[in-house]
């Protein structure tokens, strides 16, 4: 006993000399390297810690992803300096990619085997083949652009379809978006009644009040890239939320889910985003069909049709609120600004009328600006995903994203058609709905290629081709 007792004292004698040395030592780099130091070391241990949580449980990492989408944003708006924080995003997934590897033995790999990750891969392969597209676009600006078109769905399909195979796992995505997009609309009326931050104002400075400011009055972009992504995605999960409040859940689920359909919804609305309205119209009316019952399917297209009377032929509301008067624009046919873009589509094809696979991955958009400045599809701004896909891939191109996403929207429908567990029913409505809007209101906006709408799609359609299985499980 009394060796054991000197025995463990002599195995820390070494503990407090590191100690003192690491202080010391530490203290001597700061005041050679700057106070940054600390914060540095900090950081280290903060990733290390979080890397080897994302090993012990892959999750962490998707989760961590999903949160990331909707704030990415909103730190490089505000940041007082530059920090490389947007590849942080790919270094989220393929962190987690890594950790599922390392646990491979963890996982039933046979979820791959579905069309949704099959079409991704598919998607990615012919992004690659762009490389070689003779318009010869920047290789730069195709690895930029091929990051958010394929490789991000890629792998959100892979680790979905491997890591989100139990129903607690979907009841978890649905709160978290859902939550998130709670607090960008209470950020959103923050910019409205209250202000914007230094940084914000700084990048409307910088030329966005070009589209953000209308007659004097803030379109409301919130913590998202620009009002009309976030219009769309507030409209999205506005209805994913109103299709639940519909759901077999409690009362108390009910109203709180109903509450907050309200909430987004005031949020698409402060947006003065149009193009979101049809992304509303698009999945109430795949919501009323995929929910089987004839009576609401009626009822709900009256209604629908009703509140379209409403904004096209009437004023109602004109006197109580700018943002329902620029609504109303949206049913106009001679809209300024809608024949503009109908202008640039002329200009357009004849352009693309001898290149049958587009002008290259990367040469419309914002890395088109950038990376493509000498290409002419650089300087006609596509103002629809679907342009862009059209002017980046050609008509092929084009034809095939377009009959991808039709598939997998049409899959999708005939696994909730079959399902029936009622509550697991209604949630895949409320998701497919949801995608079917944001892919129809892409045609005004580069909503569905955009964060954090994009996870939220890919997400979405992971959990609905896995349905199958947890239709079977209590």
């Amino acid at each position: 006993m009394q060796s054991l007792i000197f025995k463990e004292p002599k195995a820390n004698y070494f503990i407090l000399p590191l100690a003192v040395i690491a202080a010391v030592a530490t203290g001597w780099l700061t005041v050679k390297v700057g106070i940054a130091l600390p914060f540095v070391l900090v950081g280290m241990v903060t990733v290390l810690a979080f890397t080897a949580a994302v090993f012990i449980e892959p999750k962490v990492g998707v989760i961590t992803y999903i949160v990331y989408c909707f704030v990415i944003t909103f730190i490089l708006r505000n940041s007082p300096v530059a920090l490389p924080i947007g590849p942080l995003m790919d270094g989220l997934l393929l962190l987690s990619c890594v950790a599922v590897a390392f646990n491979r033995f963890k996982y039933q790999w046979s979820n791959l085997r579905n069309d949704h990750f099959l079409l991704a891969f598919v998607w990615f392969l012919i992004n690659l083949i762009e490389i070689v597209n003779p318009a010869g676009a920047s290789m730069i600006g195709w690895l930029q652009e091929m990051r958010f078109t394929s490789l991000n769905w890629l792998l959100i399909a892979l680790l979905s379809a491997v890591l989100f195979t139990q129903k607690k796992d979907l009841d978890l995505f649905i709160k978290i978006v859902l939550g998130l997009s709670m607090l960008a609309t209470l950020y959103g009326m923050k910019q409205l009644y209250i202000g914007l931050t230094e940084g914000e104002q700084r990048w409307l400075d910088e030329g966005a009040d070009l589209t953000h400011i209308v007659f004097g009055k803030l379109r409301v972009f919130s913590l998202f890239t620009d009002a009309g992504q976030f219009g769309a995605s507030q409209a999205h999960l506005g209805l994913v939320a109103l299709v639940l409040a519909l759901g077999p859940f409690k009362w108390w689920k009910k109203i709180a889910l109903g509450v907050t359909s309200a909430i987004l919804l005031y949020g698409m609305l402060i947006s003065g985003t149009r193009g979101a309205l049809f992304a509303l119209v698009v999945g109430v009316f795949v919501a009323l069909f995929l929910s089987k019952q004839t009576k609401t399917l009626i009822v709900g297209c009256a209604l629908a049709l009703g509140s379209l009377y409403i904004l096209k032929y009437t004023t109602i509301g004109n006197s109580y609120s700018y943002h329902i008067v620029r609504l109303r624009t949206a049913l106009d046919p001679e809209d300024i600004s809608l024949n503009v873009r109908f202008n640039n589509q002329q200009k357009l094809k004849k352009y693309l009328a001898d290149l049958p696979f587009g002008g290259g991955v990367g040469v419309s958009g914002m890395n088109g600006t950038t990376y493509n400045s000498d290409k002419f599809l650089s300087t006609i701004p596509p103002d629809s995903y679907w342009v862009k896909v059209w002017v980046m891939y050609g008509v092929v191109g084009l034809t095939i994203w377009f009959g991808i996403i039709m598939y997998i929207l049409g899959k999708c429908s005939g696994i909730i058609w079959h399902l029936k567990d009622p509550k697991l029913r209604v949630k895949l409505i409320a998701l497919t709905a949801g995608t079917a809007g944001v892919f129809a209101c892409s045609y005004g906006n580069e909503v569905i290629n955009g964060i954090p709408t994009a996870m939220i799609v890919y997400i979405s359609w992971s959990f609905v081709f896995l349905a199958p299985k947890l239709d079977s499980k209590n």
